[in-house]
């Protein structure tokens, strides 16, 4: 199986960790947004990360992606099967994807793929509105949803709703606006304890120690 993408996207890095948590063996081969890869293009129609070739089935989207995986390798579930479990897991995918990742890709495109990957200056004003307008909102809201460290989000069980929404929180970290730990203590802590998943750990020291070896601090 072959994922296109970087781990650098917090749908790929999501995906990354569903595939890992459920063992399966992946090649990552990284290609950037709208990247003329004739593979990729034929796999992501949009020419969006991330995108898959499963011995020729190719399809993108990490949702679409982790849903065909989900059926074909159900052991260990990463959606739960009871409908309620399964509804909230859904939301919570739901809400990461649509509400905190574009909330944080203001940050994160302006402060460092602009000037890392597209070595151009990045908009400040729009950097400045995600990090005081949009994040304190949806930091307000999970300081008092997530659970106490040490539990997941539904049913006490690790799932796709933990991996996709503490996925984003990382772009974050690389681009020098971590979570206020003084303001948010409860976020911080549920977060340090998913993010110290192997699953997601293994993606953040590559891209960290990738970070480095090109020069760039936030």
């Amino acid at each position: 199986m072959i994922i296109y993408g970087s781990t650098m996207s917090p749908f790929v890095r999501k995906l990354v960790a569903v595939i890992s948590e459920k063992g399966l063996d992946f090649k990552l081969k990284p290609v950037g947004y709208q990247d003329a890869d004739p593979a990729y293009r034929a796999a992501s129609p949009l020419g969006k990360m991330p995108a898959m070739d499963d011995d020729g089935f190719g399809l993108a989207d990490s949702s679409a992606i982790i849903h065909y995986l989900e059926a074909k390798y159900p052991e260990p579930a990463m959606i739960p099967a009871d409908p309620q479990a399964r509804g909230r897991c859904i939301w919570w995918e739901e809400y990461a994807d649509t509400v905190l990742t574009p909330a944080g890709g203001k940050i994160f495109f302006n402060r460092v793929v602009a000037p890392a990957f597209l070595k151009r200056e990045g908009n400040p004003a729009i950097a400045e509105e995600g990090e005081t307008v949009d994040m304190p909102k949806i930091c307000d809201y999970l300081e008092d949803a997530v659970p106490e460290p040490g539990h997941w989000l539904v049913d006490d069980t690790l799932s796709l709703a933990d991996l996709a929404l503490a996925s984003p929180f990382v772009n974050l970290s690389h681009a020098g606006c971590p979570v206020d730990a003084d303001k948010y203590p409860r976020l911080c802590a549920w977060l340090a304890f998913a993010l110290a998943r192997p699953s997601l750990a293994g993606s953040i020291a590559r891209e960290e120690a990738f970070l480095k070896k090109i020069g760039f601090s936030a």
